[in-house]
């Protein structure tokens, strides 16, 4: 269905994620995958939505000359607890102090998704609250060194292991926490293939 209102346009997602270029393979539509160095750096006042909203920007901004029929999607995420943005950790120690930091505590994932062609530019984000059961640190040494997420936001993939011992409760998009929101961009695609 999408891929016919898509059928005019080539589609770029802007991401060298595995996780949110299978689920593009899974809403059904061509795509082809576009990616441009950015320095993700934003300005410290900004809080929570605010910071992955301007990183998706940052990013669609990176791709300039878009022709009328092309449309990139760019999208960020961030785990926010207790006032404070977790990215990717650093290293092993950083995810180790980052996990152990979630466990049992509710922290919010955010991710913020840009759709822009030549024309338009839409941006809108989603927030999921997730509830980690409380970790020993053996199963923390256990996921960091059989799972390796240190490309995760947060250090962690809630489709991995930890997702299955670990999480308590998950309130809104479970899509979300994998790290696209993507019956949102389905619907903003729809949408955005009307305006034109």
């Amino acid at each position: 269905m999408l891929k016919d209102k898509l059928k005019n346009y080539k589609l770029i997602l802007a991401s060298g994620s595995p996780r949110r270029q299978q689920f593009m393979r899974d809403l059904d539509v061509d795509f082809e995958v576009r990616l441009k160095d950015v320095e993700e750096i934003y300005p410290d006042h900004l809080q929570g939505a605010e910071i992955t909203d301007f990183l998706a920007i940052l990013k669609a901004k990176a791709l300039e000359n878009l022709t009328d029929n092309e449309i990139v999607i760019t999208s960020d995420t961030i785990v926010w607890h207790e006032n404070k943005a977790l990215g990717k950790p650093k290293d092993y120690n950083d995810a180790f102090a980052i996990l152990r930091s979630l466990s049992g505590k509710t922290h919010e994932v955010i991710t913020s998704v840009c759709i822009k062609n030549a024309g338009n530019s839409d941006v809108f984000n989603e927030t999921t609250r997730v509830t980690f059961n409380t970790l020993s640190d053996e199963e923390i040494t256990y996921y960091l060194d059989n799972y390796k997420p240190f490309d995760k936001a947060g250090a962690y993939g809630i489709q991995e292991w930890i997702g299955l011992v670990a999480i308590a409760r998950i309130e809104g998009s479970y899509a979300n926490v994998v790290g696209l929101p993507v019956d949102k961009v389905y619907q903003y695609l729809c949408k955005f293939t009307e305006k034109e």
